[in-house]
């Protein structure tokens, strides 16, 4: 059993080939980019993985439902609501059944438990608490929700820091807990280290578990520069140099081994370095990259 840390966009793009190669997995997400719009509860990372691992995901943008329209947004638009986010059809009715389960006393575990049973996924999935916690980005336009600098403000404000808020009421769920003891490894996917993967690290207790597996990462980062997303920009606010090294040191704690891009090089003297293709452009790219990860560990 592999337990799988993700975040958004570059994990689920692995988990895009790891389901076609290995079954016995499970995947532990970030929550703290959730957020309430129109009387419901987004969680995008969640979302991605049980859109990629039920094979609806819109594998051109990696969130969404492939081919959803958006008849409601445009409507809601048109009578003077914006959402502040592009929400499809077909992707609202997962977020109207989340949300009407946690408002009937529902845990977000338990909620994601319905869900992904019924898309018919097999792998557990578990969101990495069910407190809330928010991703703020401190900026020098002021401070923002995760959501409103990466969507609203396209990621364009330059970043001072990074709050993780909530994170302090925040507890490992019982099941996470015993799922990460019984796993042979982990791995933490090629996701954002400081917002998809920093929360999860947050939460009290995580690093102690960690400690006490085989711990494999996959660098996000090629060179000094992220595959996609804001994580440059974050990891350079934090004091981290942008490229595989950097990565690493975010994980020293815990991690064992680290696995770059065959273009890169990196040498470590806490954790052994491995390189592969990293980049996923398509699904053939996903499933390479995890039969050698499944390898390695």
């Amino acid at each position: 059993m592999i337990a799988v840390l993700s975040g958004g966009t570059g994990t689920p793009k692995l988990l895009w080939g790891m389901k076609e190669v290995l079954n016995d997995f499970l995947v532990v997400v970030n929550t703290a980019e959730d957020i309430w719009i129109s009387g419901n509860r987004i969680c995008p990372d969640i979302d991605s993985v049980i859109y990629v691992l039920s094979d609806l995901i819109d594998t051109d943008k990696w969130w969404g439902v492939r081919n959803d329209t958006f008849t409601t947004h445009k409507m809601l638009k048109m009578l003077g609501l914006d959402e502040g986010m592009m929400v499809g059809d077909k992707d609202r009715a997962t977020h109207i059944l989340r949300s009407e389960l946690l408002r009937k006393g529902y845990s977000l575990l338990k909620a994601t438990e319905k869900l992904k049973d019924s898309f018919g996924i097999s792998q557990d999935i578990f969101p990495m608490c069910n407190e809330d916690v928010s991703t703020y980005i401190l900026t020098e336009r002021g401070e923002m929700h995760f959501q409103e600098f990466w969507v609203k403000n396209r990621g364009e404000p330059e970043v001072i820091g990074v709050e993780f808020r909530g994170v302090e009421r925040a507890r490992i769920p019982d099941e996470v807990i015993s799922a990460l003891n019984s796993a042979d490894a982990v791995l933490i996917g090629p996701s954002n280290p400081v917002t998809s993967i920093g929360p999860i690290l947050a939460v009290d207790g995580y690093k102690e578990l960690l400690r006490k597996k085989k711990v494999v990462a996959i660098s996000p980062i090629i060179g000094n520069q992220p595959f996609s997303g804001p994580a440059g920009k974050f990891m350079s606010a934090l004091g981290f140099e942008v490229s595989p090294s950097g990565v690493a040191e975010m994980y020293r704690d815990f991690i064992d081994i680290l696995v770059i891009d065959n273009r890169d090089n990196c040498w470590l003297d806490f954790a052994d370095v491995v390189k592969a293709n990293t980049i996923m452009k398509k699904k053939e790219d996903a499933i390479k990259l995890s039969e050698f990860v499944i390898e390695v560990i």
